[in-house]
C-alpha cells in the first residue's frame, strides 16, 4: 500500500475487532465502519467460504449468495491455499 501507515492502522482495526464481544456490538461496529455494498460483499465471502468447507458446488453457492464467479474463485484459492483464516474462524 501507498499509505506509509498502513501496517500500524491495519493492527489498529485488527485490535479494535477483537474487543467486540456480542453480534450487536459487532452489527453495530461494522454499520458505522462499512458501506451497505462492503457488508455484502464481506457476508457473501464468508458465507461462499463456508459452502466450500461443506463441500457444496460452484453453482449451489452462486445460486444462494448471488456471488459473483470470478470472486467465488479467489475465496476458493484461500480457503485452499490461502492462510487458513476463513477455516479458522468458520471451525471455530
Amino acid at each position: 500500500m501507498a499509505n506509509k501507515n498502513y501496517e500500524k492502522m491495519l493492527t489498529e482495526l485488527y485490535t479494535q475487532i477483537i474487543k467486540i464481544q456480542s453480534v450487536e456490538e459487532c452489527a453495530a461496529f461494522f454499520e458505522d465502519l462499512c458501506t451497505i455494498k462492503e457488508l455484502e460483499s464481506m457476508s457473501q465471502r464468508i458465507v461462499a467460504a463456508q459452502m466450500l468447507i461443506e463441500g457444496k458446488t460452484y453453482n449451489e453457492i452462486i445460486e444462494k449468495t448471488e456471488i459473483s464467479s470470478a470472486t467465488l474463485s479467489r475465496v476458493s484459492k484461500c480457503v485452499r491455499y490461502g492462510e487458513g483464516g476463513y477455516k479458522n474462524v468458520i471451525t471455530k
